[in-house]
This record gives C-alpha cells, structure tokens and sequence, in this order.
C-alpha cells in the first residue's frame, strides 16, 4: 500500500492511498484521481520522505511553528508575509509559483489551509444532509416555498446567475454553495 501526499493545481492538499505506484499513476492517467475540495484531475504528488529525520524533526517543528504564525499574522491582520519571515520550504514553493508575482485571491489562500478545508467538507456535509436536492428546478422550488405554495424546507440545486439575481430582487434569498462533487456519492 502507498500512502501519497497530493495536490490539485489550486494547492489543495490531500491523501491518497494505492495499491502501488503503477496503480496510482494508471488511474492518474485515466482521471479517476481527483481533488476532494473543487474535484480538479490536474493532481500532482507532493514531497513526502518517508523517512524519520530525528536531527530534523526540531527544526521542522520549528519551521511549522514559524509558519502557523505567519500564517496567523496573515489571517488576522490581512498582510502579506515577507519572503524573509517565511520558512525556507514555503519560500521556494513562493518562488517556484509561476504566478508568484500576481497576488493571490484570498480565497484560495484560505481554501489551501488543512483546517480550513476540513471545515469546509464538514459544513458541505451538513448542508447535504440537512437539504433536499431539487436540481435545475431550484428557482421554482424555491418561489413555491418562499409564497407559501410548498412546503418551507431546505433545498439546494443548480440556478443561472440571472436565476439568481431574480430571485434576490424578489426577496428570496439564496447561497451560491460549490459542493464538492466527492460528497454527493459515497466516498470512501
């Protein structure tokens, strides 16, 4: 069995578990390999040793530790880190970034951090559990409901942007919500 440290081209971090590397690059290869977060198939293994480096475990601790504070300052106060505040590992991962001088949209920040993600795939859970899916007759369902013509309940579907702004301007109010695609089957 091998265990992989992954990555979606948005830098969404993930596990992944194969039989062995032959099989994880064949289903790489037939895009059975996806990101649970945005269900992006550009999936790339990122660096993992598989080794214990008790020398390096104290520096890496620190590393990490220097790297939640950045990443705390960055939260709270809405600041970039300086390439000098940032551990060596983050500074040629910024470096190597083919976009690293457009400035990022903080949402993809914020979608790359682990606890982040990890409250974003527990609150999409709760809101399929607790919602029914009416599909493309989100609009209907949702005007039926809002004027007393169904049932009140939650639903979720799908509703073009104009759909969307209709609905506003009639009181109704809606959520664009992304749900991952990995939670509406079974995932294992």
């Amino acid at each position: 069995m091998k265990v992989l440290d992954l990555a979606c081209q948005h830098g969404h971090g993930f596990e992944g578990w194969f039989g062995s590397e032959e099989d994880f690059q064949s289903q790489l290869a037939r895009g059975l390999v996806q990101c649970p977060i945005c269900d992006d198939a550009k999936i790339t293994k990122k660096l993992s040793a598989p080794r214990l480096n008790l020398r390096g475990a104290k520096e890496a601790a620190e590393d990490a530790a220097e790297a939640a504070d950045v990443k705390q300052l960055v939260a709270t106060n809405s600041i970039a880190p300086r390439a000098d505040s940032m551990p060596a590992s983050e500074q040629k991962a910024t470096e190597a970034s083919p976009h690293a001088s457009e400035p990022e949209h903080p949402l993809h920040t914020l979608m790359r951090n682990p606890e982040f993600q990890a409250a974003y795939m527990q609150m999409a859970k709760e809101v399929l559990a607790k919602t029914e899916d009416v599909g493309t007759e989100f609009a209907n369902e949702a005007r039926k409901i809002h004027y007393g013509e169904a049932k009140e309940r939650g639903i979720r579907g799908q509703v073009s942007r104009d759909e969307t702004l209709e609905l506003l301007d009639e009181g109704i109010e809606v959520m664009p919500l992304p749900l991952p695609k990995a939670l509406k089957g079974t995932l294992q």
